[in-house]
């Protein structure tokens, strides 16, 4: 009988990073997965392969598995982090999937978030639009549930950090569990502080994935009403003395 291609054609997971998997003596078990969603040029791959290699470093002993998303065929981006959410848990079982995305993957992973695999979100420089195909805003109400964190630099020429203020500020009212962090004097691709942005984006994946706990500059994020808690400074040497 004839099988239904998946709406996400042509979409695959890269090799794994972190965790231990196969059948060899040293397999590990695969007690979370992100999927690294990346942005809409290959010239500009922010800060998603540094993060990659931390993450694998810092989280592959309690089983945290990596997977960059590699787009292709002409389905939204969407659809194809919801394909890659259903094959993690085909490959790995039941386990919380983080989506990390950068530029127009920061924007997939938000629009994605309602996948029932999915607990957390982290958007990097996310680029919005103008919104849903209808000219609504963007919806927010799927975020409900999921940790969330959007970090954007503040001279962003290339997508408006204003525009994920907003849209934080519509979703903090759908679910207390998100927070923004402003990357002062960066730009669209967050060179300027990329270790910053880095650890940040570790603590934040280990915390929602595994743990629960975050540093005390996410702790305070996520529990500040707004605006504090979706304009929150991301602080010169962020990382080097985390959870001390």
């Amino acid at each position: 009988m004839a099988q239904h291609a998946p709406p996400a054609r042509g979409a695959r997971l890269g090799r794994a990073a972190g965790a231990r998997t196969g059948s060899g003596p040293t397999e590990s078990p695969v007690n979370g997965v992100v999927l690294l969603l990346p942005g809409a040029s290959r010239l500009t791959p922010g800060p998603l392969r540094p993060l990659a290699r931390a993450l694998a470093r810092a989280g592959g002993g309690d089983g945290l598995v990596t997977h960059a998303v590699v787009h292709g065929g002409r389905s939204p981006r969407e659809e194809q982090a919801r394909w890659a959410a259903d094959e993690a848990v085909r490959r790995y079982g039941d386990v919380p999937v983080c989506l990390a995305g950068y530029d127009a993957g920061g924007l997939a992973a938000l629009r994605a978030a309602g996948h029932a695999a999915v607990n957390s979100v982290l958007a990097l420089a996310p680029c919005l639009g103008d919104g849903a195909s209808d000219g609504s805003p963007e919806p927010v109400k799927h975020l409900s549930g999921r940790q969330v964190l959007i970090v954007h630099g503040t001279n962003d020429a290339r997508s408006d950090p204003e525009g994920s203020f907003r849209l934080a500020e519509r979703a903090k009212k759908a679910n207390r569990s998100t927070c923004r962090f402003e990357v002062h004097s960066d730009g669209h691709g967050l060179r300027e502080h990329q270790a910053e942005v880095v650890a940040l984006g570790v603590d934040f994946v280990l915390g929602a994935v595994f743990s629960g706990r975050y540093s005390r500059p996410v702790t305070d994020a996520l529990a500040a009403p707004p605006p504090l808690g979706l304009r929150m400074p991301l602080a010169s040497g962020f990382g080097r003395s985390l959870r001390g």
